[in-house]
């Protein structure tokens, strides 16, 4: 697919998207014999996925872009053209586990737990799942990469993608002030402020900022703060000890059931609230459009944007969008 930065020669090398991965995809399909076509999907990518990106942060949200991507991008228009071109299915090179049950298709954790992706297909059609194969979700990241040298595929060895592909490392606040108005309330300078509303310092807008962020608050000396929360009608930055970042549940929105609803209800369900989250015990109201999750102990950096996703043991459940972030009772 040709999403974002594929065109491009400047700029550093990425190794989702840049031109050594297009041409080390042309040499792998060359390898195995089969036809290589790349796919221009820029304009739903730059729509459905960076431009949501953008919006997010300026309403003082975290979102995660690859939701969006598989959800709108990969597993949608990608597999529609797919099947245009005649083809059954598309299968990719997630590490998820596709998985035939008593009530149809699921997709559970990953063999390899420190490679697991299923957090961020939460948001597929379940119904397509008959079209999507996985078929590395019951291998290890190691003996992934002895096979390709094995069978002589020149990728072999690539550098792993770990950041978002549209922004390089550590540049969001610049990615974003280049596409916010200098006058929008989330790039206006303000004050820093802890829980009781005591004046600490300033900062120089809201975009670099995040709801559990410890490092780089700008206020030294003293107890460790964590941001609490961002308040872009008086461009102030709230901070406070850790305690202050606990929640005692939340609300989300935009919900996708990947399993029969009654599975979310009673004990057992466990709650990620980001991507590296092992995940916490919860009980879920998913009965509304606007689901109501509470922990069964109080959260930390819970933040508006990222996405919510349930397992039952290692089966995917369901997943949603962050809301708002509920009080400890």
């Amino acid at each position: 697919m040709r999403l974002f930065c594929a065109s491009r020669q400047e700029g550093p090398a990425r190794p989702c998207c840049d031109m050594e991965a297009v041409h080390e995809a042309r040499r792998s399909a060359d390898r195995l014999g089969i036809e290589h076509v790349v796919v221009d999907m820029e304009e739903t990518f730059q729509r459905d996925v960076v431009g949501d990106f953008v919006e997010e942060y300026a309403r003082a949200r975290t979102p995660n872009p690859c939701v969006r991507c598989n959800t709108l991008v990969k597993f949608g228009p990608l597999l529609e053209k797919a099947q245009r071109m005649g083809f059954d299915a598309v299968a990719t090179g997630h590490y998820v586990l596709r998985s035939w049950t008593e009530d149809g298709w699921g997709l559970f954790r990953a063999r390899d737990p420190e490679k697991d992706q299923s957090y961020v297909l939460w948001g597929l059609d379940r119904s397509r799942l008959d079209r999507c194969h996985f078929p590395l979700g019951r291998a290890r990241k190691g003996a992934v990469r002895r096979l390709a040298r094995r069978i002589g595929l020149t990728a072999w060895n690539r550098v792993e993608s770990q950041d978002i592909c549209f922004v390089p490392t550590g540049e969001h606040p610049q990615f974003l002030a280049e596409r916010i108005p200098k006058d929008h309330p989330m790039r206006v300078p303000g004050p820093v402020r802890n829980v009781e509303g005591e004046l600490l310092g300033a900062h120089e807008g809201l975009l670099g900022y995040t709801q559990g962020q410890r490092r780089g608050i700008g206020v030294g000396g003293g107890e460790r703060l964590y941001v609490v929360r961002l308040e872009p009608s008086t461009s102030t930055l709230w901070v406070g000890p850790r305690e202050s970042t606990l929640a005692g549940g939340l609300a989300a929105i935009g919900g996708n059931l990947m399993a029969p609803r009654d599975l979310l209800e009673g004990a057992g369900v466990v709650a990620r609230i980001r991507y590296h989250h092992t995940g916490a015990a919860c009980r879920v109201d998913a009965t509304a459009d606007r689901w109501l999750v509470r922990f069964d102990e109080p959260l930390g950096a819970v933040a508006p944007g990222q996405s919510v996703v349930f397992y039952r043991d290692d089966r995917m459940l369901a997943g949603a969008y962050i809301d708002e972030a509920l009080p400890v009772a």
